[in-house]
């Protein structure tokens, strides 16, 4: 599978990985109110990187992905406001945490819609995207994004700079 893919899916694919990666380790920092400066720094700009890529490809009139990608650019503008103009003061925090997160969440959702696509196993399972299995698997990433977002806000204190 990974071999049929064009250079620049390939390119676009490894970013969102990395996205995702990086977001997870982030995440579990926030939880322990650790401000994990650089893993933030690859995660925001990877994660921008994978939406700006994913509006290169060519499409026909508005589609789910191109909504998806317009959300995560909002959200990736915020938290990148909250975090390098206001520096996370008062309420700035929260609005990095939140929309951090559902950026995060939102390349998460993508992979999982991609994996259901792509991998055969999964695609017998939820064939057209809406089966119970797949309802199912993005009922559970969901829920876990709400309260690791939640958690992020209560526990991420950081000393400010």
């Amino acid at each position: 599978m990974i071999f049929a893919m064009t250079p620049f899916t390939l390119f676009h694919v490894l970013l969102s990985l990395v996205g995702i990666a990086t977001g997870l380790v982030v995440l579990y920092g926030w939880l322990k109110s650790d401000r994990m400066s650089g893993w933030t720094a690859v995660f925001l700009i990877s994660t921008l990187a994978t939406v700006i890529t994913g509006f290169l490809f060519p499409f026909g009139g508005f589609t789910p992905a191109i909504g998806v990608g317009i959300i995560t650019l909002a959200t990736l503008v915020a938290a990148l406001v909250a975090l390098y103009r206001f520096h996370l003061a008062g309420r700035w925090r929260i609005v990095f945490l939140l929309c951090s997160t559902a950026s995060l969440y939102l390349n998460v959702f993508v992979f999982v819609v991609q994996a259901f696509l792509k991998v055969p196993a999964l695609n017998a399972l939820a064939p057209t995207g809406s089966e119970p299995p797949f309802a199912a698997v993005q009922g559970v990433v969901l829920l876990a994004f709400l309260v690791a977002g939640y958690l992020a806000v209560n526990r991420f204190h950081p000393a400010t700079a």
